[in-house]
């Protein structure tokens, strides 16, 4: 489902600028706008929307007002700030109020679209790891008065596998590098973070490779079989997307995996038929959430 925006600001060209920026980049759906404050607050609490642009300078209450009456009403909306103001302390206190981020004034439609991509990636993570987590409490309770020894258990392989099945990639080479790594980082006593990617490298090399010569070679041969096989999963879903862009795989693996931009400009390139064969895939950010759910999956 396309995620649901509100925008409050007391310019009108401004409003319907942020709405072409949102509905023609397929960022989502503006599913209503308010011109000052008190209008905004019963818009959002009536609709309840994903994300809402908020402007900070409104003649009746500003933006910051504003969100503290909704969040004091129990709305979890998400709230990216509008302003021309680079008052440190009002930046400040916008961030204390639980925005994301700040969009400058004027507008300008690149910044407004890099902006509400990454608002879009934060979102779609933190659905998906309520889901995982939601998922877990319910087979809790199924689990519920078994023997301590019958808990059940997914290995790192049983969790990822079905995962790199979804994107297209499990019959790429460095799927089991990523496999490897993972379950290495698994493993090890302190997972809380993921180590840089040259360690993550160098962990499964020295697993591959017990010459230190030859581990030092398998280091690059990784990281090259790891960028084939995002190229390949990001491609598959940018296939997938083009012929349903409303289809599960696509919807939730597109913007989580990968920087959605480039998924995009891949569709883009398919559409046309001018496939260039270029793809930037962001091998930290994959891994990084990759790991995220592996902690979900295997009950850490």
């Amino acid at each position: 489902m396309p995620l649901s925006f509100c925008i409050v600001d007391d310019d009108g060209a401004a409003r319907r600028m942020l709405q072409h920026i949102i509905e023609d980049s397929g960022l989502g759906e503006v599913t209503g706008m308010a011109e000052n404050g008190q209008d905004g607050v019963r818009l959002i609490l009536s609709e309840s929307p994903d994300i809402v642009l908020m402007d900070l300078l409104m003649p009746d209450q500003d933006g910051i007002e504003t969100i503290n009456s909704l969040q004091a009403q129990g709305c979890r909306s998400k709230f990216v700030m509008i302003s021309q103001i680079e008052n440190g302390d009002m930046v400040s206190r916008a961030y204390r109020s639980g925005i994301e981020f700040f969009i400058r004034k004027p507008i300008n439609k690149i910044e407004v679209e890099s902006v509400l991509y990454k608002v879009n990636e934060r979102y779609a993570i933190n659905r998906y790891l309520e889901e995982i987590k939601s998922s877990l409490v319910k087979l809790e309770g199924l689990q519920f008065g078994a023997p301590p020894t019958a808990s059940f258990k997914r290995s790192v392989k049983e969790v990822i596998q079905p995962i790199l099945m979804n994107i297209g990639m499990i019959s790429e080479s460095g799927s089991r590098d990523i496999i490897t790594i993972m379950e290495l980082v698994s493993a090890k006593e302190d997972t809380g973070s993921l180590p840089p990617l040259k360690e993550l490298y160098e962990m499964a090399a020295a697993s591959y490779k017990s010459d230190p010569a030859e581990a030092a070679k398998e280091v690059k041969a990784i990281e090259q079989r790891l960028r084939r096989a995002l190229t390949a999963g990001l491609t598959n879903l940018a296939a997938i997307g083009l012929t349903d862009y409303g289809n599960p795989k696509f919807e939730h693996y597109a913007p989580l995996y990968f920087d959605f931009e480039e998924v995009r400009l891949k569709m883009k390139e398919i559409e046309l038929g001018r496939e260039s064969g270029k793809v930037k895939v962001n091998i930290k950010k994959f891994l990084q959430v990759l790991h995220l759910e592996l902690q979900e999956g295997i009950g850490r």
